[in-house]
């Protein structure tokens, strides 16, 4: 996490999304610490429960523990 988002909540079920100012872009943020900017929320929301598929967390960013346990899918 950087401190434009700082943690507040952590855990496998956190994800926080962020809408990047003065854009039509969200910022996804997964529980690993990953980060990725997307246009449509379909797409994030695909790439957010397909973890950990496709996620590379950012240099420095904590992991996620490894007895957190996996997001259910909501289908």
């Amino acid at each position: 996490m950087n401190p434009l988002h700082p943690p507040a909540l952590t855990g496998g079920d956190v994800y926080r999304i962020h809408w990047i100012l003065g854009t039509d872009h969200l910022l996804a943020v997964c529980h690993c610490g990953a980060e990725r900017e997307f246009e449509d929320p379909a797409e994030l929301w695909d790439w957010l429960l397909a973890h950990p598929d496709g996620h590379h967390p950012a240099a420095g960013a904590a992991p996620a523990p490894a007895d957190a346990p996996e997001p259910a899918l909501a289908r």
